[in-house]
């Protein structure tokens, strides 16, 4: 396997380091007093229609100036950095439900919301229910108050709403898997061809019945010229439960273990505290993200408060066999949603 440094060719920016980053703003969108009036006016447009989510389409939803600035940060998105962060939405002010639909109608002009779970959910509450989802294999990680190693989301990006922030800890952190790969390549390149093979990753009891609890996936790959990544270690490590997946080798283990430390190393990974109204969003193939374990305050309205969003974007249309099949298993999610087996229960 011949594998090279990736860089333009592969029509991604070239990968990026949070310690230069993080001494430029330029990833970060704040929103105006005119952008704010801009939502607000399409928000009592729907409101006026009596739409509600999900039935809010981008055209219900018209941003003439603010919709040009969010074209361009979807192709920063698709083809840049992959990370940015827009700053300021007026939460308090609004209230959860207006503000949710605002950024419900944000990302109606990057693309397709899709279902988060087994129940077909389009928005995700991240808050925290339980702590230990090592012991219980139907919980997850955005439901506990430790520390997230880390990872990817499905879909092609992920955006997160901060309603309410942690009374202390919570930090977000992600990096680029573009720069990880290279430092993979240009210290360890022995372990590299490992993550271009086959990993199984464990679906946490939200498989459809009669069907695998895992699926496939690869770390690396490129697909015409484009590159694609998918991490997520804790879930391969727990899909070693079942019989039928193959052990993982000594290889395996060492190329995962390195990749984590690459991610979570200063020069490599970017902080940031979460502000109320900040919406992040990621794109899951060219960034991997975070979170440092939080201490929340008593009372349930003070408690951390993210609010998820996944979507299809727009050049993604053309993708690797095992992002096809994940992204069909999301879709039926949508369409066949179930009973949650989600639950703190042993937790």
């Amino acid at each position: 396997m011949t594998i090279q440094v990736l860089d333009r060719p592969y029509e991604s920016a070239a990968g990026w380091k949070g310690s230069e980053l993080a001494k430029s703003t330029d990833w970060i969108y704040e929103l105006t007093n005119d952008d704010i009036a801009e939502l607000e006016a399409a928000l009592a447009q729907v409101k006026s229609r009596g739409l509600e989510i999900p039935n809010i389409s981008q055209a219900d939803f018209p941003l003439p100036i603010l919709g040009k600035t969010l074209s361009n940060i979807l192709a920063e998105l698709e083809h840049g950095r992959g990370a940015k962060l827009i700053r300021g939405l007026p939460v308090e002010r609004l209230g959860e439900q207006d503000a949710t639909a605002v950024y419900w109608g944000i990302g109606t002009h990057f693309g397709q919301a899709v279902a988060q779970n087994m129940m077909g959910e389009l928005l995700g509450h991240v808050k925290a229910v339980g702590a230990n989802w090592d012991q219980n294999f139907n919980l997850r990680g955005y439901q506990t108050p430790v520390h997230l190693p880390f990872h990817c989301d499905k879909s092609d990006v992920v955006g997160l709403l901060c309603m309410q922030t942690a009374k202390s800890g919570g930090t977000s952190s992600f990096a680029s898997t573009i720069t990880i790969h290279n430092e993979i390549l240009r210290t360890r390149a022995d372990l590299l061809p490992e993550l271009y093979k086959p990993f199984c990753i464990d679906h946490r009891g939200e498989e459809f019945e009669g069907e695998d609890p895992f699926y496939v996936a690869q770390v690396f790959n490129i697909h015409k010229g484009r590159f694609f990544s998918r991490f997520g270690q804790k879930y391969v490590e727990s899909a070693q439960r079942f019989p039928q997946v193959p052990r993982l080798t000594d290889a395996q283990i060492e190329a995962m273990n390195l990749f984590s430390e690459l991610a979570l190393s200063d020069d490599i990974r970017l902080d940031m505290e979460f502000e109320r109204g900040d919406m992040q969003f990621l794109n899951n193939h060219y960034t991997v993200h975070s979170r440092t374990d939080y201490e929340d305050y008593e009372e349930e309205e003070r408690r951390r408060h993210l609010i998820r969003m996944l979507l299809f974007t727009p050049s993604y249309d053309d993708v690797p066999e095992f992002t096809a099949n994940l992204n069909a298993f999301i879709r039926r999610w949508g369409e066949e949603p179930r009973e949650t087996v989600l639950s703190v229960e042993n937790s």
